[in-house]
Formats: structure tokens, C-alpha cells, sequence
């Protein structure tokens, strides 16, 4: 991937984020930590590397990704760099009191144990300003609501791989129904074998293709 053919060239040399979002891009997480501890000690705020070197960053490897210009691997790397700079950037954006776009439940519904898609879709959202509490796999519709009343959260995320677990997808929302809570939350589904037909019949928010997608949808939900 060339950084110079995602942003321009004249822009590359301009920003003094260009650093951080290269080292993203290109998957380095090393150099990713380097320059932003680099950019905090020059006084730089941490909310401005979200907004200037985070979100434009993980945008470009989506819109890499998008084109065929990158692939599985590149976008993990590139994710991994993200969650990186994130262990960094937590505590300073705790004592500055910055606000998430939103808090978001993301998990693999129960009886799915695949998570790439899921980690994929939870870096992405976490590089565009989200709040993410990661459930992992297998997660029960009870871990979900209760995640998302102690997280006091706007959006839940369910993912899937598998036709064969779809079902979970259904008694998850079912499930938040029941407890009284389906009204406080907006609930984004995804996965291989989910449509746009299937999300509207569960009765879903929204439904993704794609990691980017997602955060776009999130972006729309969170109004």
C-alpha cells in the first residue's frame, strides 16, 4: 500500500499526523506507538490523533480494502496498529473527558466462535471515534443486555459467520424485546451469511457488509 497514493503527496508532507497514519496503513504497529507518543510529547491532544491521524487512517485502509488494493491480512495489521495506539491514547482521552461518538456492544452471537470479521469491524469503529466493548465469541443475548445497560450503550453489534447461528441473531433481538430495553438501543447486524433482507426481517437497525460499512451505519444510527 503507498501512503502517498491514499492522501497526496503534497498533504503527506504537510501534516504532522502523516507519521501515524502511514505507520497505520502500512500495518506497524511499532512505528504506529513511536509517533504517537512522539505527537503527545509535542503537546499534540489526543483527541486530535483520533481525528487527524486514527479515523482518516483506518478510512484509507477501508477504502483499500473496498478497491482490492489490500486484503485480510493488511486490515488486520492495520487494525492491530489501531488497538496499539488506542492502550496509549485511553488514559489521557479518561483525564481530558473527551466524549465517544458512541458507545457500541459488539460479539459474535452464541454458537459462533469466528471473530475476524467481528475484530475487524471493532477496530474500524473504535479508529471512528466509538466507544467498543468487545464480547468476544459465543456470546449469549443475556451477555449482550448486560452489557449494554452497564455500558449504558447506543449501539449493540451482532455478528455471525454462520448460517447455522443466524437463528441466535433473532433471539438476540427477541431477547432485548423482552427485557424492555429494544427501544433504548439500536441494534447493527453483519456477517457472511446476512443480508439486507434477513436484517429487516428480524427486525434490525441496520445491516453492514463490511467493516467500513459499519461504521458508516454506526455514524447513522448515532445520529
Amino acid at each position: 500500500m503507498e501512503f502517498a497514493a491514499v492522501f497526496g503527496f503534497n498533504y503527506v508532507l504537510m501534516d504532522k499526523h502523516s507519521g501515524l497514519r502511514e505507520a497505520i496503513i502500512k500495518g506497524d504497529a511499532a512505528s504506529a506507538v513511536s509517533e504517537a507518543h512522539k505527537l503527545l510529547d509535542e503537546g499534540i491532544q489526543p483527541i486530535d490523533l483520533m481525528t487527524h491521524g486514527i479515523s482518516p487512517a483506518m478510512a484509507a485502509v477501508g477504502r483499500l480494502f473496498e478497491d482490492g488494493e489490500c486484503f485480510v491480512p493488511e486490515l488486520l495489521m492495520a487494525a492491530r496498529a489501531t488497538k496499539e495506539v488506542f492502550t496509549i491514547l485511553r488514559p489521557f482521552l479518561a483525564r481530558t473527558n473527551a466524549s465517544p461518538r458512541a458507545r457500541v456492544v459488539l460479539g459474535t452471537v452464541r454458537g459462533d466462535l469466528h471473530d475476524i470479521g467481528k475484530n475487524l469491524v471493532a477496530a474500524m469503529l473504535e479508529g471512528g471515534g466509538f466507544e467498543v466493548t468487545d464480547l468476544g465469541v459465543d456470546a449469549p443475548a443475556e451477555k449482550f443486555i448486560d452489557a449494554a445497560r452497564d455500558k449504558q450503550a447506543q449501539i449493540v453489534g451482532l455478528s455471525a459467520l454462520l448460517t447455522s447461528t443466524l437463528p441466535a441473531m433473532k433471539a438476540t433481538i427477541e431477547a432485548f424485546r423482552a427485557a424492555g430495553i429494544r427501544d433504548q438501543v439500536k441494534i447493527m447486524v453483519g456477517g457472511a451469511p446476512v443480508t439486507q433482507s434477513y436484517a429487516d426481517a428480524i427486525g434490525a437497525d441496520g445491516y453492514a457488509a463490511n467493516a467500513t460499512a459499519s461504521v458508516d451505519l454506526a455514524r447513522r444510527l448515532a445520529g
